[in-house]
């Protein structure tokens, strides 16, 4: 294989002998984009060099989005971010996108086509047997993952334009009308629960507002019961139905909570059940090992703590609600209680505190009314109404 550098104005092109057209006798030369410096050019001329040695050289109109996602983009990002996002790159790929628009030549792919995956998906886009469409958040997953995908190949000069800026995805929107319970309906249910085995980690999901892996990620190298507070470093996370651990979502999620006196002394009662447990079975209760772990010390599934939370709510009186709505409650509650949204965010690990306000937006309403009042007390005293 043959190439060069060029540069064009103030950019840097690997610029790679093709042949002769044997319509004209001229050589044809293809120009990759390399970047603002020499260096940058070099690389993309020494990538497509390695891929020629390799036999795996196309040039560009060959090479279709089925060809680039599976065989060249997942390759790479497999090293480069979670196991569990890579599988979920990996699926949406496999089921919702090689299907549809696979075949299209990588560039020819045009903006209408991705318009018009992203439609197919909201009306008919699931696998399941099921029928019917994708939830807008979930499309919209899948447009950022192709908009990430045809950057790495505009960055890598595969592609000239990146079309997924210039399509249309779905707005996820968000529910306005978020299920909470009441703290007079959360402490029913943590009263209905108590006599369950994993009672002690609804407590702590329901006094902390943690994430469900992050609740049953906790090692008993985490609490710091003498001080009442907990440590956020991991979460248990499922990969195809497999449980793992996997470090929390964001720099934020690694956090610290601190704990009331009610939930400290759950978490007491809670360690001689499982010494007891790990006696029975010949065992001891290991500093890292999971605080809910099963009676064996193995992990606990999170599918089956929110089949445990399900299934209750069938035999009960109280609203329907799902098992991340009591992190929303836990938020509320302290919200409508007056609390600081910053201290809010900081315990629920939220990148910022305008991301929590975003989040609990039906909170504002009612605030700004206590608000009001409060000013006008403290401006008019008795005579405020």
């Amino acid at each position: 294989m043959r190439g060069h550098i060029a540069r064009k104005g103030n950019r840097y092109y690997a610029v790679v002998y093709e042949g002769t057209d044997p319509a004209t006798g001229k050589e044809r030369h293809r120009w990759y984009p390399g970047g603002a410096t020499r260096r940058d050019a070099e690389k993309v001329l020494g990538e497509l060099v390695k891929r020629m040695h390799d036999g795996d050289y196309r040039s560009p109109e060959r090479i279709t989005v089925a060809d680039y996602l599976t065989e060249r983009w997942l390759p790479l990002r497999r090293r480069q971010v979670r196991h569990s996002t890579y599988r979920s790159y990996v699926a949406n790929t496999r089921l919702h996108v090689v299907p549809y628009i696979g075949n299209i030549p990588l560039q020819r792919l045009t903006p209408d086509d991705l318009d018009g995956l992203y439609d197919l998906l909201l009306t008919s886009g699931r696998r399941n047997g099921a029928g019917g469409g994708l939830s807008p958040k979930m499309v919209r997953n899948i447009h950022n993952m192709l908009r990430k995908a045809l950057a790495d190949a505009c960055r890598k000069g595969t592609l000239q334009r990146n079309v997924a800026t210039l399509a249309d995805p779905p707005k996820p929107g968000r529910d306005t009308a978020m299920r909470v319970w009441t703290p007079e309906q959360l402490r029913q249910f943590l009263d209905e629960i108590a006599e369950h085995r994993l009672a002690t980690a609804f407590v702590v999901a329901a006094h902390t507002g943690m994430r469900r892996g992050e609740v049953l990620g906790l090692t008993w190298r985490d609490l710091d019961l003498d001080a009442n507070r907990l440590s956020v470093r991991q979460a248990v996370i499922t990969v195809e139905y497999q449980v793992t651990i996997a470090d929390v979502k964001t720099g934020t999620a690694r956090r610290t909570i601190d704990l009331d006196e009610r939930t400290v002394d759950a978490l007491r009662a809670w360690r001689l059940v499982r010494e007891q447990e790990a006696a029975l079975a010949g065992l001891k209760v290991s500093e890292d090992e999971t605080v809910f772990a099963g009676p064996d010390g193995s992990l606990t599934h999170p599918d089956y703590f929110s089949q445990v939370f399900d299934r209750h709510l069938a035999g009960s009186d109280l609203p329907r609600i799902r098992f991340h709505d009591l992190r929303h409650t836990h938020a509320t509650i302290l919200l409508k209680a007056g609390v600081h949204v910053k201290v809010v965010s900081e315990r629920l690990g939220h990148s910022s505190p305008a991301f929590t306000m975003t989040v609990y937006q039906h909170v504002i309403p009612g605030m700004q009314a206590d608000a009001a009042r409060l000013f006008c007390e403290a401006l008019y005293g008795e005579r405020a109404t």
